[in-house]
């Protein structure tokens, strides 16, 4: 539990299997005064790594990530960005103990522009210089692409299964706060089309998630180790006069502060009608059913 004004640092300690052990950096962390230490058997250069997932899904505003250097969290300046925008966008700060990196001083967020800036121009010398080549190769009547992909070669296509799994699972991470923690409290107890509602009710429409795709999303975190196997288990049969119960106590649990007014404007979001059948909620009625998910147990 974060309280206000507290200033709780979660670090993160990556190891390569490549090179070093894990003692000296950790050394070098405890000596910065970092709280918690957590330790990546990785390579930088990979992108799909579950811990680094984990805590940056947990980390919270006022915290900083600490790396002893930026290479033990990402081997691309691409990588690196990501990883410090999520950051930026939760109300946290990066810090690296040899490299000038700390976003939470003047001089780091500077340094911070000049990396993006040169990630912005090796992404334009790359584009440049691909259709330079594929122009150079068009000409002397060469085909573009990968020789292996051409000859189906079995090495070549695990190569691009890989990394569009990789590709996947970074797309799924910066959307990751979206549905993971409802999905974390309220699976397998709710139906899926629930949940989903309750995903969708509190994000603006262009980031809606289908019940297909939530459930892909779902898988992949599952198989990779992100969530529990549970969650995908069947939810089990729900009385009818107990669904709009469990539902107004999933709304509760994911913000004990919301107002009843919040609650019914998220009901009405998400289409669902009230106890007579109206399409407007009130508050009196949210109150009876958070009544009765107590009595039902669905909420302390």
């Amino acid at each position: 539990m974060h309280h206000p004004g507290e200033v709780v640092r979660p670090r993160l300690r990556h190891v390569s299997t490549e090179d070093q052990t894990p003692l000296p950096q950790s050394q070098a962390l405890k000596s910065a005064g970092c709280a918690e230490i957590h330790e990546e058997q990785a390579s930088g250069g990979n992108r799909a790594r579950p811990v680094l997932a984990r805590v940056l899904e947990r980390i919270a505003k006022g915290d900083t990530l600490v790396v002893v250097r930026i290479d033990r969290l990402a081997r691309s300046l691409s990588h690196l960005l990501e990883v410090i925008e999520r950051l930026e966008a939760k109300g946290a700060f990066f810090r690296s103990l040899t490299d000038p990196i700390d976003t939470s001083s003047p001089q780091g967020k500077f340094t911070l522009q000049v990396l993006g800036a040169a990630a912005e121009f090796e992404r334009a010398l790359i584009r440049e210089r691909t259709k330079a080549g594929l122009a150079s190769a068009r000409s002397k009547g060469r085909v573009g692409g990968n020789p292996g992909l051409r000859a189906r070669d079995p090495a070549a296509l695990r190569k691009v299964r890989l990394a569009r799994a990789d590709g996947y699972l970074e797309r799924l991470n910066e959307a990751a706060q979206d549905w993971v923690p409802h999905v974390r409290r309220l699976r397998p107890d709710m139906p899926w089309e629930d949940v989903l509602r309750i995903v969708n009710a509190s994000l603006p429409r262009d980031r809606h998630w289908t019940q297909s795709r939530l459930l892909r999303a779902v898988k992949a975190y599952v198989n990779n180790g992100f969530l529990p196997q549970m969650v995908l288990d069947r939810a089990p049969r729900r009385e009818t006069d107990d669904r709009l119960p469990a539902i107004v106590a999933a709304i509760k649990g994911a913000d004990p502060g919301i107002t009843l007014h919040a609650i019914c404007d998220r009901l009405e979001a998400m289409r669902e009608r009230a106890p007579r059948g109206r399409t407007v909620w009130q508050p009196s009625s949210v109150r009876l059913l958070l009544e009765r998910a107590k009595k039902l147990g669905l909420l302390d």
